[in-house]
């Protein structure tokens, strides 16, 4: 039986949700807002004399541009910010694939976010982290050395996979949420909806393993903050807001975490009329 909440409309998806939602009137808006966020919390750390740490995405990519510019125009310095990369695609021996590839996360970084902020503003390249195959364990180790993350960003799956933290519906809630960073096989679901947006639906031409940030790291973010703006974010927000908790459809398990936001458009929020 279908679940009734994949029908809800505006006003019944934002009656008591288990994840808070924020409806912004479209994608910019959308990308915007993380943008000032991450902006935002940099500043505020710089003046309290306090580091910025933040799990970061590529997917959702289009904030970047924002905050580049926000950067670049407050003359807002890195040089205390460590950003550390949710996951990367790995070749079928489970190394990094190039960073020329156009899949490649690592690339994408350089090129169109630290390639783009004054070179005196930037944060050195040992704050530009990316979780590696030769050592999943290093992520755990430097968020702990650093004090914890302040914002884990990022995007929510087609199959409720947050990072690339695909469901395994075979692992209890807090089983699931004690993964830590890992290598791993990348599902079917989330290869096709990839292959759709990156490579015009050349499913073949698709890692097949990639690593990525545990659950575990993403939980103990003291804020998480996830962006929805795709056609089947319709029925993806409406899962993770108002299903059960379940390793089955990862994001479910943010429920419980004491400052999770997803930030949603208007299309999103409000299904067609039949």
């Amino acid at each position: 039986m279908t679940p009734t909440y994949f029908t809800y409309d505006r006003k019944t998806l934002l009656e008591n949700p288990k994840i808070p939602l924020v409806i912004l009137s479209d994608n910019e808006e959308v990308f915007q807002g993380m943008a000032r966020e991450m902006a935002d919390t940099v500043a505020q750390n710089n003046a309290a004399g306090k580091k910025t740490v933040f799990i970061c995405p590529v997917g959702p990519t289009g904030q970047y541009p924002y905050f580049v510019r926000m950067v670049n125009e407050r003359d807002l310095s890195l040089k205390d910010t460590w950003f550390i990369n949710m996951d990367e695609y790995l070749t079928d021996d489970k190394q990094w694939i190039d960073p020329s590839d156009p899949l490649s996360f690592r690339g994408f970084m350089a090129q169109s976010v630290y390639g783009q902020i004054n070179p005196a503003l930037v944060m050195p390249e040992s704050q530009r982290v990316f979780p590696d195959p030769a050592d999943p364990g290093r992520i755990g180790r430097l968020i702990e050395e650093l004090g914890g993350v302040d914002i884990c960003f990022g995007g929510i799956g087609i199959n409720g996979h947050v990072a690339f933290n695909e469901a395994d519906g075979s692992l209890a809630p807090d089983d699931f949420r004690a993964l830590s960073t890992r290598v791993l096989p990348i599902s079917s679901e989330t290869r096709t909806a990839n292959a759709i947006g990156a490579l015009n639906g050349a499913i073949d031409a698709m890692p097949k393993y990639c690593i990525t940030i545990g659950f575990a790291e993403i939980y103990a973010a003291k804020k998480i903050r996830l962006g929805c703006f795709r056609d089947w974010h319709r029925a993806v927000v409406r899962q993770a807001c108002h299903g059960e908790e379940t390793a089955r459809f990862p994001v479910s398990l943010l429920q419980r975490h004491p400052d999770t936001r997803i930030t949603i458009t208007e299309f999103v929020a409000n299904l067609p009329e039949h």
